[in-house]
């Protein structure tokens, strides 16, 4: 079977995502099918270079019939919706936020064709989550992620795909405008590793792909910010976390036990630090992982009219990697470690600089 690489070179040799969910499914237009184009695609990893010839009518064609609508049904009825997409051997990737609390999942193909579907396993953490869908239609083959070494740069072009409003089948296109980012996701947890785009997200989005022009997806659109402004679970977070809830139901995420602080000039001026970067360790939680390794503030100090918590470690860098801000912290722990490896990290201590390890624990599971 062709891939959408293939699909997207044929077309040229022819001839030539508040939150982004919960609002109700509408328009029943089916999708157009591939048309032969005048463009000539290039090869560049995660559309850099096929962007410039690739036109958005021809990445359009080649992923819409994979990109689903999704109704989330409880108790009472109706209680949410969003969008999703087949990916990996046929199951269908979300947002955990667009099925959270369902007791009745149904997904919509293009096409006006329903399909009723079993959500296989969710994560709070990153905001995702696989379900099967009964006999998929053969149209909706699955998208690939994108290559994510290195993963696609900001200013690669980006199409966002799904139902904001309900309108089914709907693209925006943009830009990436910026990754690693640290997301606060619509289930009030952070998801590390995040995509910002300035490709419209509205309510309906969330869980949709966020496709580069060679088709493949660059992140899972999680939710809109403010004009222009909108955020995706990045595809190397997914990659990590979507094959164990399709095989297992749930992954798990590594766990410090700590409460953290990016240092900010204030605190920089507490600690007597010459640049402003790092993550105070606020507070180091009871027999947790870094229990007896790493230390919590214990006092306080006043530097600019601002209140510093004081005597606490600041992490300057973790497994050989700087840490600046907190979201180097959170994007180490999510892409390169797992529950039980033990992790060395450099902090500073009553002003000298020291290393540390301790083995990491399993973040416990939330109450979600």
């Amino acid at each position: 079977m062709p891939t959408r690489r293939d699909v997207l070179a044929g077309l040229a040799s022819a001839g030539a995502v508040g939150a982004a969910g919960c609002v109700q499914v509408g328009s029943s237009d089916a999708a157009p099918q591939a048309a032969d184009s005048n463009e000539t695609v290039g090869t560049g990893a995660g559309g850099r270079e096929a962007a410039s010839s690739t036109t958005e009518t021809d990445v359009y064609r080649s992923t819409v019939q994979s990109v689903v609508g999704i109704l989330n049904y409880g108790p009472n009825g109706p209680q949410g919706s969003g969008s999703g997409f087949v990916a990996g051997d046929g199951y269908v990737v979300t947002n955990q936020h667009v099925v959270a609390g369902a007791t009745e999942v149904k997904l919509r193909f293009q096409g006006n064709t329903w399909r009723d579907a079993e959500i296989v396993g969710t994560d709070a953490y990153s905001d995702l989550a696989v379900l099967r869908a009964e006999n998929r239609p053969e149209s909706a083959t699955p998208l690939s992620w994108v290559a994510t070494d290195p993963e696609p740069p900001v200013g690669t072009p980006v199409m966002a795909i799904g139902s904001p409003y309900g309108f089914s089948g709907s693209a925006s296109t943009g830009i990436i405008s910026g990754i690693d980012r640290v997301l606060s996701a619509p289930n009030n947890f952070t998801v590390a590793d995040s995509v910002q785009t300035d490709a419209a997200l509205n309510p309906g989005n969330s869980g949709g792909p966020v496709v580069t022009f060679d088709g493949t997806v660059a992140a899972v659109a999680a939710r809109g910010g403010g004009d222009n402004i909108g955020f995706g679970v990045s595809a190397e977070l997914s990659k990590r976390v979507v094959p164990a809830l399709a095989a297992d139901g749930e992954y798990d995420h590594s766990y410090m036990g700590v409460r953290l602080l990016g240092v900010t000039p204030v605190i920089a001026e507490a600690y007597d630090i010459d640049d402003v970067g790092g993550v105070l360790i606020v507070e180091v939680v009871e027999d947790g992982p870094a229990a007896g390794t790493l230390r919590g503030t214990d006092g306080s100090t006043t530097v600019d009219g601002v209140s510093v918590p004081t005597g606490g470690d600041v992490v300057v860098g973790i497994g050989g990697t700087d840490v600046e801000v907190q979201a180097d912290l959170s994007n180490y722990l999510a892409l390169e470690t797992s529950p039980g490896d033990v992790v060395e990290f450099t902090v500073l201590r009553d002003g000298s600089e020291t290393t540390v390890s301790f083995e990491l624990g399993e973040r416990p599971q939330p109450d979600v």
